[in-house]
């Protein structure tokens, strides 16, 4: 079968995207991911095929639009920031991913970022589509919605609430979701209708979030789906030297997340290392932090979590899903710093899941927060040992079966 997996967004976003497929690619199917072009390289190299969708992810959140929706946190207001900052582009990514499926596909398979648009697009092909999400975005009694915060409402507010967030989201797509339904000589039909019998599979651990019970049976959890490994990939000499040349250190990225004042983010962090006495790896991340590099501090590019973070003292980090999946897998205690949309709930998991003492939110953080945060987390062996079973545990999951057996099904259904 020739799947497509359409994902857009962040490297978070993508990354998942290349294990499964490979997965996928395994178990004798065609495999092709569609994303923005700064990812091209990395599907390459998992030997997936690439096929190209607009958008420059690191541009939008650089822009204006992105830094409001940075400030914004992870406050309920963060949705509306985010239909401000979406919109403009969302036409030329349903397009996108238009065209992409023309190219040759059989099973189109979506993410939160995608669904709407690729159901669209999939009606009109005739073909099947299932989405694979990341964050739980679906109402539940069992706790708010996971872009608006982390204060439990209580179950009918957690529930009235997560209707609402859905409600305007879906004000994202409304317009995209229009135009392109009249593009592809669609009849108009609403995007809540749309999404009634469409199958969703979540890549993260029922051990992090259970499947809340409340959901629909279409709903379900998988399990995490890991980066493709890069067997071709070697650590630089300059890492391997510093990371022999004392005790393990602390990791310090942020990912994607873009800030206005790096230089402000760096000198923070690096104060906190001076006063929790630590060794630390700065990972340039897309807000480019850099420092001059000495025996205690080191500047790092994109390296794999799954060989780094084993190797470190703790893991500091913006709480992005797949940095805080990554974090799990290594066994590694972590201090979170949450910036935006769903990261405020992926912190507030570790610290519920006992790998953390807690979050250390962006718009709060001091190096005096940042490093007494540090010194509770390596002075206090529970974290680490927490950490350890968590990742045993996460171990022994295989979070690509289910996708698989749904591939299988939708195959079956087809032939």
């Amino acid at each position: 079968m020739r799947i497509l997996i359409a994902t857009a967004g962040s490297r978070g976003d993508v990354a998942p995207f290349t294990g499964l497929g490979s997965r996928l690619r395994a178990a004798g199917h065609q495999v092709a991911v569609a994303t923005h072009d700064t990812f091209a390289e990395s599907v390459r190299a998992a030997g997936l095929e690439y096929r190209p969708l607009p958008v420059d992810p690191r541009a939008e959140l650089a822009s204006a639009e992105g830094r409001r929706l940075l400030r914004a946190g992870g406050r309920p207001d963060a949705v509306l920031q985010l239909l401000r900052l979406g919109r403009k582009f969302m036409p030329a990514l349903g397009d996108g991913i238009a065209d992409a499926t023309a190219l040759g596909t059989d099973l189109l398979l979506t993410t939160s970022t995608t669904s709407a648009l690729g159901q669209v697009v999939a009606e009109a092909a005739g073909i099947p589509t299932i989405g694979l999400y990341l964050q739980p975005l679906a109402p539940t009694q069992e706790f708010a919605p996971a872009v608006a915060g982390t204060r439990s409402l209580g179950r009918p507010g957690n529930l009235l609430a997560g209707h609402a967030v859905q409600a305007m989201t879906d004000q994202l797509f409304v317009p995209a979701v229009r135009g392109l339904r009249r593009r592809l000589g669609l009849p108009p039909i609403g995007i809540a209708r749309a999404r009634r019998n469409h199958p969703v599979l979540h890549g993260f651990s029922p051990l992090v979030v259970p499947r809340p019970a409340d959901w629909h049976p279409r709903l379900d959890v998988a399990g995490y789906w890991w980066p493709a490994d890069r067997p071709d990939w070697q650590p630089p000499a300059r890492l391997l030297d510093f990371l022999a040349a004392g005790p393990p250190p602390v990791f310090v990225g942020f990912g994607s997340l873009v800030v206005p004042d790096a230089e402000r983010l760096t000198a923070t962090v690096l104060a906190a290392a001076r006063t929790a006495r630590v060794r630390l790896l700065l990972q340039s991340g897309w807000s480019e932090l850099t420092a001059e590099d000495s025996d205690s501090v080191l500047t790092i590019g994109d390296t794999p979590h799954d060989w780094l973070f084993p190797r470190t003292a703790a893991v500091v980090h913006h709480a992005g899903a797949g940095t805080t999946a990554a974090a799990l897998r290594s066994g590694t205690p972590t201090v979170p710093v949450p910036a935006q949309l769903d990261a405020p709930f992926w912190a507030a998991r570790l610290a519920r899941l006992g790998v953390s003492p807690g979050p250390v939110p962006l718009r709060a953080l001091t190096a005096g927060h940042l490093a007494t945060a540090l010194r509770l987390t390596l002075d206090d062996a529970r974290y680490r040992i927490r950490g350890q079973a968590v990742a045993a545990a996460l171990a022994g999951e295989d979070g690509a079966e289910k996708v698989l057996t749904a591939v299988d099904r939708a195959t079956a259904a087809a032939g």
